[in-house]
């Protein structure tokens, strides 16, 4: 299978990485022993990464998925922490529950943070004290911003980073899809490790998912993309895809011709506005007393869904 190296990290990734968001409870809500299957399949396909996050509620699916196996696998997670001890707990949480003893690789959580070196100073510090005592190999960091990315080429103890791109530019917070791919291309020729999000714009660009998904590989430095994969047809195929660019018309047809969007249940919605305040995309506002979304903004992240005390929100 193809082999990319991560940037100076010493990893080598097949350029696939299973994007674990979509499995939990902010997205499609797989069970463990469903999702599990799902990643267990990648695995045996080749893929040798997976991406998650505190956030994402999908522990329970990599572990099912890894159980038992004896392949390479790196694992990247994040903490959207905004203090250290929350970080640390966030990172012990992943060990404990991943029955890990060490985290290939540990993000600052930052889709809103344009300045992880100061807005999240401490996380960051924090992060690199629990590198010392061997419970984190990578510091690494995502977010949506251009600015955070130019910083971070600076930045040597930031060794993966996790940049928001697509061909339209859907969901950057500053800027455009070129000037974030100044900022991946700057990083990487720092020796960071790049990985792309939002290739497919959480979902907007999947009947062109194909094109969408070549414009990001090919851009200069990117050495792998995550994906969110809900069947094992959808898996196959994209292996495919990145192995040697093999494409069954058939079925890419069949996959590019879905639909997903956010559902928010206005019946129950109380107008708290708590979703709106993690929605970094600005797609959501309150008209009549009610949470509704700009679909054309969306970027299908779940995020906002993680703040609706009452769990109304979710995509679909």
């Amino acid at each position: 299978m193809k082999r990319v190296q991560l940037g100076a990290t010493g990893i080598g990734i097949f350029p696939l990485i299973y994007g674990t968001l979509p499995l939990g409870p902010l997205q499609a809500g797989v069970t463990p022993r469903d999702g599990g299957r799902l990643i267990r399949h990648a695995l045996e396909q080749g893929v040798t990464m997976l991406d998650t996050a505190a956030l994402y509620g999908t522990y329970p699916h990599v572990r099912e998925g890894l159980d038992g196996w004896r392949g390479e696998v790196t694992i990247a997670t994040k903490t959207h922490a905004a203090d250290a001890a929350t970080a640390r707990a966030h990172v012990e949480q992943a060990l404990r529950e991943l029955g890990r003893e060490r985290l290939d690789i540990v993000h600052i959580h930052g889709a809103r943070v344009a300045d992880p070196f100061t807005e999240r100073a401490q996380v960051l510090e924090e992060l690199l004290a629990m590198k010392q005592e061997g419970k984190i190999a990578h510091v690494g960091f995502s977010s949506h911003y251009i600015a955070a990315f130019r910083r971070a080429a600076s930045h040597p103890e930031i060794e993966v980073v996790h940049p928001l791109i697509n061909k339209n530019g859907m969901g950057i917070l500053d800027g455009t899809a070129a000037e974030m791919a100044e900022a991946i291309a700057a990083c990487a020729r720092s020796g960071q490790g790049v990985y792309a999000m939002k290739a497919l714009a959480g979902g907007n660009l999947i009947s062109e998912a194909r094109q969408s998904m070549a414009f990001v590989a090919g851009l200069e430095g990117v050495h792998g993309i995550a994906v969110g994969m809900l069947s094992e047809q959808e898996i196959d195929a994209n292996v495919a895809f990145f192995e040697h660019g093999a494409m069954d018309e058939a079925v890419w047809r069949g996959l590019e011709s879905r639909r997903r969007r956010l559902l928010i249940m206005e019946q129950f919605c109380k107008g708290c506005g708590k979703c709106l305040e993690i929605c970094g995309s600005k797609a959501l506002s309150l008209v009549g007393g009610k949470a509704v979304v700009d679909e054309a903004a969306c970027v299908l992240c779940g995020y906002c869904g993680s703040g609706c005390p009452e769990f109304f929100i979710r995509v679909v």
